[in-house]
């Protein structure tokens, strides 16, 4: 049986599928007790390493040994990394998945709703119902334009004899302001006088203007 298959308790042909979300939820365990495993092996390689390092000279079978070891716990540290990757890879496929069913879950929904929605529809109803609607708009027009336009109160006047009329007070007024001006030509001048002018002396007319006064 493989790693994921000892992780997951994989079962056989009877055995009940686990949820996408139950296994994400597995995978995120997994990848925290390998991240677990990851730091505990570090520490032992640091560990060995020190060892080796300490007993390079006085005791070299113990270094070899301490050597040893910390190559053994990098092999199984290079495994960890492999197995997280590989993990990691497979939960975000999962997730993704899941996603997508959720999405198509919920538009499938939808596409019910909708469909529930429009059933009891038909289009030549809503044609006919939009032209209701239309004929109810002109209607409600037309009256707003005859409340809107001015009333007469029964009276109706035709346009053409009141500009006629106007035109004759017009022509009027302008006659009469020709008689007056033609008036005030005519007025009679003052009379000549009928008296001759006293005749002028002779001589210097300065002199005799002089004598007389």
């Amino acid at each position: 049986m493989s790693l994921l298959g000892k992780l997951f308790g994989a079962g056989g042909k009877g055995g009940k599928s686990a949820s996408p979300q139950e296994a994400i939820q597995r995978l995120r365990d997994t990848e925290e007790m390998l991240t677990k495993k990851q730091d505990f092996l570090e520490k032992k390689i640091d560990q060995e390493l020190i060892t080796a390092k300490k007993n390079g000279t006085k005791n070299k079978r113990a270094a070899l040994q301490a050597l040893k070891r910390k190559k053994r716990y990098e092999k199984q540290l290079g495994q960890i990394d492999g197995t997280l990757s590989t993990i990691e890879f497979q939960r975000e496929a999962l997730e993704n998945a899941n996603t997508n069913t959720e999405v198509l879950k919920n538009m499938g929904f939808a596409a019910k709703a909708m469909k529930a929605a429009h059933e009891n529809m038909d289009i030549d109803k809503v044609d006919d119902l939009m032209q209701d609607i239309t004929e109810q708009q002109e209607l409600a027009q037309e009256i707003s334009d005859a409340i809107s336009k001015p009333v007469g109160f029964g009276e109706e006047f035709d346009e053409d004899d009141l500009l006629a009329e106007l035109e004759e007070l017009e022509q009027e007024e302008l006659d009469k302001n020709l008689l007056e001006i033609a008036s005030t030509e005519n007025v009679p001048l003052p009379n000549v006088p009928s008296t001759s002018l006293p005749a002028r002396p002779a001589g210097n007319g300065y002199i005799g203007l002089a004598t007389q006064a």
